[in-house]
């Protein structure tokens, strides 16, 4: 009878981390709104249209203006942007929990305009909770952001992520790794 429950853990464990792993593997991008906001102009995006067609990288920040989203995980896309596309990459995009203008003025103080990154918000975190990438942060004083991650999507189908332990963390999530992936 041990052993009956023994089995029936190690099955329940079996499962659920199956899951974890290949949650991903052939997930729809979701039906999510993100915002863009460009020269002024406001726009509203359904995430499952945006990426339906072609090849996308897409990666997530826990916030605008932070110290390891600002001088690491956007300047590394930014740098790589070019050799990204150069590998049949359509678009290259950061999305974070934030407000269209926020991203806007960050993506500006970047240089990703020029880069040719996209900065998306996801103000109420639709699109990044529907993927199961929202963490509490409320301990630091940030709410309800992104994990630090990064994704290739092919044809609306997410296939491959890569999602930091903690929001300080940059080590599988970097430009480089995506390259690496493609």
């Amino acid at each position: 009878s041990s052993r009956v429950l023994w089995t029936l853990a190690v099955t329940q464990l079996e499962k659920m981390f199956a899951t974890r792993f290949v949650r991903f593997a052939s997930t729809s991008v979701p039906k999510a709104t993100l915002i863009e906001r460009k020269g002024g102009n406001t726009t509203k995006l359904a995430a499952d249209e945006l990426f339906s067609k072609g090849k996308f990288v897409v990666f997530g920040v826990p916030g605008a203006f932070t110290p390891v989203c600002s001088t690491k995980h956007v300047p590394s896309f930014l740098q790589n942007a070019d050799a990204i596309k150069a590998k049949g990459v359509t678009d290259v995009a950061c999305v974070s929990i934030n407000d269209p203008f926020v991203m806007e003025a960050w993506g500006n103080q970047l240089g990703a305009p020029e880069k040719g990154v996209r900065l998306l918000a996801d103000p109420s975190g639709e699109f990044t909770k529907a993927l199961d990438l929202a963490t509490d942060l409320s301990a630091a004083g940030l709410g309800l952001r992104s994990k630090r991650y990064s994704m290739i999507i092919e044809n609306g189908q997410v296939k491959k992520v890569n999602i930091e332990d903690s929001p300080g963390d940059f080590k599988v999530s970097t430009a480089e790794n995506i390259l690496s992936e493609l």
